[in-house]
């Protein structure tokens, strides 16, 4: 029998938006409902975490398996998301071969490295469709609309921008942010570009996606765990969830917890931390520096 689709395009449908991310995309629902646009306005998420994991020939049985083969080794609570990874990425297929001809596709990004890569494989996967497409920046737009001197935000990922401020964003749209068909045809192959560098972390820096080495935030991760002092009542270890969230919170980049809490292990496997508790998620193991013993 054959699959039902998450979502089929109403044939009547205007617009059609594409974001990445599942936290953007239930602030996106929230303010489409709002505005009353959510009939004529469709949606469909990216829900890959571009940032982080191999994404080579990811268009491809085999890229798709690599990919997924990688999360379910190296990242905790993945197991149960990618072992449907293929089937979930065909309905991602369908749902975009099925938006009707006149409906305009709206492509979101950010400064966010996940954003950023998200955008460009939708395009690439869109760049035989004849419809018009525009790209905005929600962050952007926000920014504009509500940052003054003695208050301002600046968004690391669209997922950060509250439902209220989303609905003025999107009726902020119009005609400026089109894209040719050059556009397409130019971010489409920086899609295939960044997708055959074979690495598993990506970082957006100077308007363009960089490949950087594994450990790129090792010693970043170091540096928080000696300024966080863990306590000495508990033999001077600290609950990983801790040392990930203060690292969270001070990254400019967008490439989510379950890539440093991937990096914390290896820093224990290699001899660099010792750990007390299971690592089987990040809620249920503390860690400290590795402690040289006297003979």
């Amino acid at each position: 029998m054959k699959k039902k689709a998450f979502w089929d395009p109403d044939p009547g449908c205007t617009h059609v938006h594409i974001v990445v991310g599942e936290s953007f995309a239930g602030s996106m629902k929230q303010a489409l409902k709002g505005l009353g646009w959510a009939v004529k306005h469709k949606l469909i998420t990216m829900k890959e975490n571009y940032a982080i994991g191999p994404i080579g020939s990811l268009d491809s049985p085999e890229g798709r398996k690599m990919r997924s083969d990688w999360f379910q080794n190296n990242i905790t609570e993945a197991f149960e998301t990618y072992i449907h990874f293929e089937e979930e990425y065909n309905d991602t297929l369908y749902k975009l071969n099925q938006i009707p001809e006149q409906a305009e596709v709206i492509v979101w990004t950010s400064r966010s490295v996940r954003e950023q890569i998200g955008m460009r494989h939708s395009l690439h996967l869109l760049r035989n469709k004849r419809n018009t497409i525009h790209v905005y920046d929600a962050c952007a737009i926000c920014e504009e609309l509500y940052n003054r001197p003695d208050a301002s935000i600046e968004y690391r990922h669209s997922g950060e921008i509250p439902p209220d401020k989303l609905r003025e964003a999107l009726m902020r749209m119009d005609s400026s942010c089109k894209l040719s068909a050059a556009d397409i045809a130019r971010l489409s192959k920086e899609w295939l570009a960044i997708s055959e560098q074979g690495g598993i972390l990506r970082i957006w820096q100077n308007d363009a996606v960089h490949e950087v080495l594994a450990d790129y935030y090792d010693q970043y991760l170091l540096e928080k765990l000696d300024k966080l002092r863990p306590p000495t009542s508990d033999n001077e270890f600290l609950k990983s969830a801790r040392l990930i969230g203060e690292a969270i919170g001070y990254c400019e980049q967008d490439i989510g917890d379950s890539f440093f809490e991937y990096r914390l292990r290896e820093l224990i496997y290699e001899g660099v931390l010792e750990i007390k508790g299971v690592p089987a998620g990040m809620r249920f193991y503390s860690i400290r520096r590795k402690q040289r013993y006297s003979p």
